[in-house]
């Protein structure tokens, strides 16, 4: 599986690009398998880097997002109200929140594609 090279990730799967939009990852995707739906914080919502900003539920599991970098949200992605199964369909593309980021060097510190590509191949145990 190759990674988005124009994002950054994290170690609880979750990617973000520089223009402040956060998803999860394909692998986040699978394990999860069907995802019925998606609570995601409000416009205006303060996030900080680490501590969760909302939840994906599933056919197998309720799982917690983590904010990859601090700033406030700025959109919600409306559609996953609605069609939370467009993450499925393509989670690289089924971006969750938008978010103005308090400060762009947090990026800094998170996975680059070829990182996350390898972390989650060790995580895997292969």
């Amino acid at each position: 599986m190759s990674y988005p090279t124009d994002r950054k990730y994290t170690k609880e799967h979750e990617w973000i690009s520089a223009d402040g939009k956060i998803g999860i990852t394909t692998h986040a995707q699978d394990s999860l398998g069907d995802i019925v739906f998606v609570e995601l914080p409000k416009v205006g919502t303060e996030l900080t880097a680490g501590k969760t900003f909302g939840t994906v539920e599933s056919v197998k599991a309720v799982s917690d997002l983590y904010a990859p970098a601090s700033g406030s949200v700025t959109e919600v992605n409306g559609e996953l109200a609605t069609a939370p199964e467009k993450v499925n369909k393509d989670a690289h593309a089924a971006w969750m929140i938008k978010i103005a980021l308090k400060d762009p060097a947090d990026l800094n510190g998170l996975l680059s594609a070829a990182d996350y590509e390898k972390f989650v191949s060790e995580e895997a145990g292969h």
